[in-house]
């Protein structure tokens, strides 16, 4: 694993810092000594890990406000100055976009050009990090992981928005930092593709942990829609582990190279159906059960969605370190942790970065 030296001291750009992967993003930045400025609207949750773990008083600068607005998004920057910028910020669920389609579009398409707008102006070099999604590829069903030369597409306003910010992102890579010419305008601008991420502190609606967790500590049987659906679940800190790698890589050794699509998944065997999801966690928990509740006017769902790491594994030093199994456990252990003692938030965060870190030093040593 790489120690991320390079990012000691850095001024680093955040959006969607309150949002679930935002908060733990901002938590891995402090402990490696980034000063942080995050732009985002107030957490989109109650409760939320922003809130509980105090993640606000982690950040130099902390801006409330939304990624849509050009101007706004172009005076913080300009004000903060980063030599990195991950893009978090965006309606990041598929239910609600069917609901709420028009602000959908706009949030993760708009909002994306409006940070890469923003960058336009900076003054110095600068490594961007948009992060889209899994959904971003055209789904098939024949179950072959989807590698980053795969089809864009999506077939809910969800899916298809990630798949127009990755074009956005490519439009500007190309017109406005284009690879070949590095040297000329200093920014480097890559996109990252995670699977379905789970870990302590989520409590996004109609997300698979939210709705476990809050059925068991109603001891309540936990309702399933989609029992068989396989999807690449990881643990939170794994694809972030990746953007931070990302980020080192082109700030260690500025080049052409990383200026693309990435994918962060799981390793191969670690996608497992919502049914085995549901089960080992409710086997951490230490009691519950399931029911299949099927809704014929639920939105089709993609039965199987699978990554392929092959170039992350390759050209990064990276690889994920936590199985399916061993990320459920702890996501299990971290709610039932936190709802003994409310106030241990970010001192539970703290512990899983730490046995990370040394899970990943000790497969290091045994795998290098």
């Amino acid at each position: 694993m790489s120690p991320l030296h390079h990012l000691k001291g850095r001024r680093v750009f955040v959006t969607g810092h309150t949002g679930f992967k935002g908060s733990w993003l901002v938590m891995m930045l402090n402990r490696l000594g980034a000063h942080v400025t995050g732009y985002s609207l107030a957490p989109p949750t109650q409760p939320s890990l922003f809130a509980v773990a105090d993640v606000r008083e982690l950040v130099t600068a902390h801006y409330q406000a939304d990624v849509r607005n050009a101007d706004q998004v172009a005076a913080a920057v300009h004000a903060a100055q980063p030599e990195i910028v991950f893009h978090l910020a965006a309606q990041s669920l598929v239910h609600r976009s069917y609901r709420q389609p028009l602000n959908t579009f706009s949030t993760n398409v708009i909002g994306t050009a409006s940070v890469l707008d923003a960058v336009r102006s900076l003054a110095g070099p600068c490594a961007v990090i948009v992060a889209t999604s899994d959904k971003c590829y055209e789904p098939h069903d024949s179950g072959k992981p989807h590698d980053e030369c795969a089809t864009l597409g999506g077939r809910d306003p969800y899916s298809a928005s990630k798949g127009a910010a990755e074009l956005v992102t490519a439009a500007y890579r190309q017109s406005f930092f284009p690879p070949d010419r590095l040297t000329d305008h200093g920014v480097q601008v890559a996109t990252v593709r995670a699977g379905n991420v789970i870990g302590g502190g989520d409590w996004a609606e109609d997300r698979i942990i939210h709705d476990i967790v809050r059925h068991l500590t109603a001891a309540r049987p936990v309702p399933v829609r989609n029992p068989t659906a396989i999807r690449p679940w990881q643990h939170v800190l794994e694809p972030l582990q990746g953007y931070l790698t990302l980020a080192d890589s082109m700030l260690a050794e500025p080049g052409a190279q990383w200026s693309t699509g990435w994918n962060f998944g799981p390793t191969p065997g670690n996608d497992l159906s919502v049914r085995d999801l549901t089960e080992l966690f409710i086997d951490s928990w230490g009691s519950g059960t399931w029911v299949h509740t099927h809704d014929r006017r639920a939105p089709r769902e993609t039965p199987v969605l699978r990554l392929s790491i092959d170039k992350a594994l390759g050209k990064l030093a990276w690889r994920p370190r936590l199985s399916a199994h061993e990320a459920i456990r702890r996501t299990a252990t971290w709610f039932r942790q936190f709802f003994d003692k409310p106030g241990s938030a970010r001192l539970l965060c703290v512990a899983d970065m730490v046995d990370y870190a040394a899970f990943a030093s000790a497969s290091e040593a045994t795998n290098p």
